[in-house]
């Protein structure tokens, strides 16, 4: 596995620890439909979320939230639509970024961005 696909599963999973710890109960991880993927649904207070989570083990990119653009977005909102479908439950979503850099000799940073859209 390459060293970039190794960082995204390790900040996935360091991901997954941190919504819980925030109150969030996890739906589904890496959740595909066509060629769109949410890598974290999940829900808190009534409200579905649809988590992006980039990570970084270096600042020498940025940071890893700027690695989410337009079209970034505009495919989870397109995997929420087929995801909404099925689960047609939901009458509360928003869309978030989880932002996770992993850096050599410092401790693990969260950035959590609610709410966002395009």
């Amino acid at each position: 596995m390459a060293r970039h696909n190794t960082t995204g599963s390790t900040g996935e999973l360091m991901a997954e620890t941190y919504l819980l710890n925030q109150g969030f109960t996890i739906l589904q991880k890496n959740w595909r439909h066509s060629n769109w993927e949410v890598d974290i649904i999940a829900h808190k207070t009534g409200v579905l979320h649809f988590i992006e989570v980039k990570t970084r083990r270096t600042e020498k990119y940025g940071h890893p939230e700027d690695a989410v653009n337009d079209k970034k977005i505009q495919n989870l909102i397109n995997a929420s639509e087929e995801y909404l479908y099925l689960h047609p439950q939901w009458k509360r979503i928003q869309f978030d970024i989880l932002s996770v850099s992993i850096l050599k000799d410092k401790p693990v940073e969260y950035f959590f961005i609610e709410d966002v859209y395009l």
